[in-house]
């Protein structure tokens, strides 16, 4: 979810991915069965049952030794007779078809298109993984090549209506004034197209798609990782399917008491404390940067304190005058914003590329170039034969999910009290969901209890300076759901698949090879030391 604050792309004030490209994977096979599925209202009771058939799949081969199948899917599960969805779905086959567990789905973040970068992504699964499962993946209702939320007809139509936006947040009453009015046009535009399925693309219509699939490759339970959004999917499923949980891990976990339940007015990644998480990783980046040598971290100052110093002017001088980096035909105005959301802090592989983008902004705010200065990467222009990929796609999904306040200027005052507890790192959480305010209200989500037994117990991971889901929600989550376990990595970086543990990879590929949790209290050490 939601919540990688290093999102490239800068008009999208709520895009969280956390694996670009959406690292996410596939599967299912034939079969028909029926099943209940367990429904809930907003408030989290149980509406009546209602039994919907596991969709027939037929698969093609499809990029390589992958395969590609379409799964007709309820649009409401409460009617399934009604109208039906696609789901796009994909899998690769277990390696060692001997010794072959079942299926693993896999989500990778977002929430967000899944299929786009799956053939990519596999290369990065352990081999143990790959041999010993079949790596499942599909595009969830509402993105990429699934039944689509779409309000435009080209992402370049969207981005020009969006233009009249300032780019990550606003800054000031003149930037606060044409965000509103553009986002709020845009949420009538969108509840005019579709209104039935934007009403029904919420968290927990995925868990129940994701059930019916389940029965489709012919698996008794769910095995599944999720990473960052993708434990909210997770844990959604876990408890409007407890007896169907297999092998499930979570890493870098969002909170679903905080995402789901409406607490002081505040925005969502207000309310699950996005901020101080990222404010706080902010902090120690620059720290770090500041004891290392340019060599190391080209922005450093020579201190921690000068350092800091150095990155508060910086943001100074972009606010009263942006800076135009790249060059031509490829450039870009680099303001306020871009100084704050530059920060690939996510990745702890990236924070070297992020000191340099720092000290490239540095010099060009003073007049200065030099040699070392990072050049911006080209514009890659999305395929005309790609699937639409608009921002409506990812606000249908959480504002569906997430409470958040109906008036704008609730905005204004949650970006008040964020920054004064976080600092800048607060601007961007603080008007993520702001577009929600108009938004159309879906019909479905789940929103507890949390706590029903599952079937086997969930293993979850998160750093602990993680900037985006913070070591406290994990902490959180372990205590409220009724059968986790706890593995704690010490280090840097939103979850634990993109800043690798040896240690923990080891713990996790044991649980789902075997079942077998880490002892209680387990901490694991992270491979990369930042600018080492």
């Amino acid at each position: 979810m939601p919540i990688d604050h290093t999102s490239t792309d800068r008009r999208h004030p709520a895009k969280r991915r956390l694996l670009r490209p959406a690292t996410v994977w596939t599967a299912v096979l034939l079969a028909a069965v029926s099943i209940p599925v367990a429904l809930s209202q907003a408030d989290g009771r149980e509406a009546a049952t209602t039994a919907a058939s596991a969709p027939g799949l037929t698969w093609r081969s499809c990029d390589g030794d992958f395969q590609c199948a379409t799964a007709r899917i309820p649009l409401d599960h409460r009617n399934p007779r009604g109208r039906t969805i696609s789901v796009a779905v994909m899998r690769h086959r277990a390696t060692d078809t001997a010794h072959r567990i079942g299926s693993l789905f896999v989500n990778g973040g977002g929430p967000g298109a899944q299929l786009a970068g799956f053939t990519a992504a596999y290369a990065h699964v352990p081999s143990t993984w790959r041999a010993r499962y079949d790596i499942v993946a599909f595009d969830p209702r509402g993105f990429g090549e699934s039944t689509a939320v779409r309000c435009f007809p080209t992402t370049e139509a969207e981005s020009a209506f969006l233009s009249g936006a300032p780019i990550g947040f606003p800054v000031g009453a003149r930037e606060t004034s044409a965000w509103i009015s553009t986002w709020s046009r845009f949420a009538t535009r969108c509840a005019k197209r579709d209104p039935d399925l934007i009403q029904h693309v919420s968290t927990a219509d995925v868990a129940r798609d994701m059930d019916l699939l389940r029965q489709a490759v012919g698996d008794p339970v769910l095995n599944y990782v999720g990473l960052s959004y993708g434990t909210l999917l997770g844990t959604t499923y876990a408890n409007l399917f407890p007896a169907k949980v297999g092998r499930m891990a979570l890493d870098g976990n969002v909170g679903p008491v905080a995402w789901t339940q409406a607490s002081g007015g505040l925005p969502s990644f207000v309310r699950e404390g996005n901020d101080q998480a990222s404010a706080a990783v902010l902090k120690d980046f620059l720290d770090l940067c500041g004891k290392a040598s340019t060599a190391a971290c080209a922005f450093s100052a020579g201190t921690p304190v000068a350092t800091r110093a150095k990155y508060d002017t910086l943001l100074r001088r972009l606010r009263q005058h942006p800076v135009t980096m790249g060059t031509p035909p490829d450039t870009q105005t680099c303001g306020y914003a871009c100084g704050v959301l530059s920060l690939p802090l996510g990745s702890v592989s990236m924070w070297r590329e992020g000191a340099d983008l720092l000290q490239q902004m540095w010099e060009k705010s003073s007049g200065r170039t030099t040699s070392s200065a990072v050049t911006k990467k080209a514009r890659t222009t999305a395929s005309s034969s790609a699937p639409y990929a608009g921002r409506e796609q990812f606000l249908a999904t959480v504002c569906s999910d997430s409470p958040n306040p109906r008036d704008p200027r609730a905005y204004e005052a949650a970006a008040r009290l964020a920054y004064a507890r976080s600092g800048p790192s607060a601007l961007d959480p603080a008007w993520a969901t702001e577009p929600c305010a108009g938004w159309p209200l879906g019909r479905d989500r789940y929103a507890g209890p949390w706590n029903r037994r599952t079937a086997n117990p969930i293993l979850l991971l998160n750093n602990t300076k993680d900037p985006a889901t913070s070591y406290r929600q994990a902490v959180t989550v372990s205590r409220t759901l009724a059968r986790a376990r706890l593995l704690t990595v010490d280090g840097y970086g939103h979850t634990v698949f993109s800043n690798p543990s040896a240690c923990a990879l080891e713990h996790e590929t044991r649980y789902l090879l075997t079942g077998a949790l880490p002892p209680v209290g387990t901490v694991c050490k992270q491979d990369v030391v930042p600018f080492s």
